[in-house]
């Protein structure tokens, strides 16, 4: 393995404290960033975190002064717009700067999840019927559409803006979902067929040649009998709440004789259908009869230690350091010339 400069791309006010100065870097908002720093160095990599918010200079700056051998992507948005990312990483190309993770055009497929889910359509992979309401258009529900209905941002990541009042059983619940999204997360309304049944997860890693990781679950089996099991913003990212509900996620169990195989495939097949590459996470949903349905995919998944990604690679005998090292070499495999 050889000793590269490794340039870390991070939101600005994400960059972890040097030194740590008391900081518990386990409950901190840039542990993801500080776990990707601190394990390139261990490896033997010369690294400088970046930090940036709405100027591309500062990365043209550090390309040209530093010349690094390759970018690590950490940066889920920029100028405060989650879909700008995509642009950051076209600057990349532009700058034939290699870059860990999703390629532009992958990043713009799997965020937009109306599209996805049309080209979803075209490769006939299973999932939940929806309909799209965006913002100033009132809502009106096709019959076919029965509840109970989840609604949803049709761009935001991380579960923004979902909650147990996503689920709505009637027409009035459904417009009041929907004008909170429009109001307060400012975006239009993705409104789709709930699907009773286990939150399944699948790591890929890759470009053309795929490595697909164990299929992991969310587990809340310990929420309250009434709430639904849905991966909320407090059920995702309240580290009170996971306490107190006992939230985890591991390895899926109990699954009915192949069925790993084929959720495995279906996530490899939805990868490939949105052109994404380095590496990703499909989120499925199955039913009490093991029908499965695509929810999303999100490439440039959350890669801190010990979170969902990080803990199924080591299952498949990835420790962490090498998760990291494996995501530079795809990077530095991925040729965008070819992307088409």
């Amino acid at each position: 393995m050889r000793r590269m400069r490794v340039l870390v791309l991070m939101h600005e006010d994400l960059v972890p404290p040097e030194p740590l100065n008391g900081h518990d870097p386990s409950r901190a908002e840039w542990k993801t960033e500080y776990d990707v720093v601190t394990t390139l160095r261990k490896l033997g990599h010369e690294v400088k975190p970046l930090g940036v918010k709405s100027d591309l200079g500062v990365i043209r700056a550090a390309v040209e002064e530093w010349k690094p051998h390759i970018a690590f992507n950490l940066l889920e948005e920029f100028d405060g717009v989650a879909v700008y990312d995509q642009n950051v990483v076209s600057y990349l190309e532009l700058l034939r700067m290699p870059y860990t993770g999703c390629n532009p055009r992958g990043l713009m497929l799997a965020r937009d999840k109306v599209l996805s889910k049309k080209l979803f359509s075209f490769h006939r992979i299973p999932f939940p019927e929806f309909m799209v309401v965006p913002q100033g258009r009132a809502v009106k529900r096709p019959r076919r559409l029965a509840f109970p209905l989840i609604v949803k941002s049709v761009s935001e990541e991380a579960s923004l803006g979902i909650s147990q009042a996503s689920i709505v059983e009637d027409d009035e619940k459904l417009k009041e979902r929907v004008a909170f999204i429009h109001q307060s997360v400012g975006t239009g309304a993705l409104v789709e067929r709930y699907i009773e049944g286990r939150e399944l997860y699948v790591g890929i890693l890759g470009n053309g040649h795929l490595q697909v990781l164990p299929v992991w679950e969310l587990k809340m089996d310990k929420l309250p009998d009434d709430a639904r099991r849905i991966a909320t913003e407090r059920v995702k990212w309240s580290r009170k709440y996971q306490d107190k509900y006992g939230i985890t996620s591991k390895e899926a169990k109990n699954l009915p004789e192949g069925k790993a195989g084929e959720i495995q495939h279906l996530a490899k097949r939805v990868y490939r259908a949105l052109g994404l590459s380095g590496y990703a996470r499909i989120d499925l949903r199955m039913d009490e009869r093991g029908q499965l349905y695509v929810l999303e995919a999100n490439p440039n998944p959350q890669i801190a230690h010990n979170e969902d990604f990080a803990d199924s690679a080591e299952k498949a005998d990835y420790p962490y350091k090498d998760l990291l090292q494996e995501l530079l070499n795809v990077g530095l495999r991925w040729r965008p010339a070819k992307a088409a």
